[in-house]
């Protein structure tokens, strides 16, 4: 990767929605690029400078802001979520108004656009099937990335993320009110990535994604929800969460977690290690547990 990245220099690029996995991919891209981060945010800006980009202050959810991005990079890392209602991804649509042609972009998407898959495990080129409009919303992003894509003559890498952990982003709260999971025999299957690993990924479909092609950002865990709460909790030496039937279940989480503990897949990722070359510096889950046990037992 290295000699690539010499080849380019400090060329720019654009980075939308710079929040924790942006600024994991900052200190991998900022030596070698100059590093445009868009925040709707003023006063990230200072953060940003510290972190190595350049801050711009625009919002994806008024057009009129971005008119200055237009053709300011030929590179584009897009982070940033839909918006929180609807079943377009109208910030992506925007977004996709002003961007240059001949362009390589990144989109970090979701998982999540396969709905339920009832435990199977499959590739990159099962057919999406989202079942809320969280879901939808992003499968409407991949298909307008996909439309500028080709209309532009344009390079697009679409990487589909599952749930992101890191030492910080583990499950501490809900294991410490006691939230209740499934029970086994109804439990569902997830897929995780460590946040890192996300960074790494990202940066280097950069340069190795084929056009206009599907990644599984994901690790190698197998885990069902309820066994990664335990195993989370056994680490931090908390009490496992209590198991319930999904009935009983429906009253305890809320909409939005019933709908994650609704939707059972397991994602295959050959794609991450033959063709972007990736070597994960988390394989799974219990990498980082025990990393973490090992540091609170020394």
């Amino acid at each position: 990767m290295i000699k690539k990245l010499n080849k380019i220099g400090k060329t720019r690029l654009l980075m939308l929605g710079c929040g924790d996995v942006g600024m994991r991919m900052l200190p991998l891209l900022r030596s070698q690029f100059r590093v445009f981060a868009v925040t709707s945010n003023p006063a990230r800006c200072a953060e940003l400078r510290v972190a190595g980009a350049t801050p711009i202050v625009a919002n994806l959810d008024e057009p009129a802001s971005l008119a200055r991005l237009a053709g300011l990079a030929k590179l584009i890392v897009h982070l940033a979520p839909p918006q929180s209602m609807g079943e377009t991804d109208r910030r992506t649509r925007h977004l996709a108004a002003i961007l240059p042609d001949r362009a390589n972009l990144v989109y970090i998407s979701t998982t999540g656009v396969y709905g339920d898959c009832g435990g199977a495990c499959f590739d990159e080129t099962r057919v999406v099937s989202p079942t809320n409009l969280r879901a939808r919303r992003r499968v409407d992003a991949e298909r307008v990335l996909r439309d500028w894509a080709r209309r532009s003559g344009s390079r697009l890498a679409i990487l589909r993320v599952p749930g992101i952990y890191a030492r910080d982003r583990l499950p501490l709260e809900r294991l410490q009110k006691g939230t209740p999971a499934l029970i086994a025999s109804e439990d569902v299957y997830t897929n995780h990535v460590h946040a890192d690993d996300l960074a790494r990924i990202a940066c280097a479909a950069i340069y190795r994604a084929s056009p206009l092609r599907v990644y599984h950002a994901v690790d190698d865990t197998d885990l069902k929800m309820g066994d990664y709460f335990d195993a989370v909790a056994q680490a931090l030496q908390l009490p496992v969460p209590p198991r319930l039937p999904r009935i009983e279940l429906e009253r305890e989480v809320s909409p939005m977690m019933l709908s994650f503990m609704s939707e059972s897949r397991r994602l295959r990722n050959e794609r991450l290690y033959h063709e972007l070359g990736i070597r994960l510096r988390y394989p799974d889950v219990q990498s980082l547990l025990a990393e973490m046990t090992n540091v609170l037992t020394d």
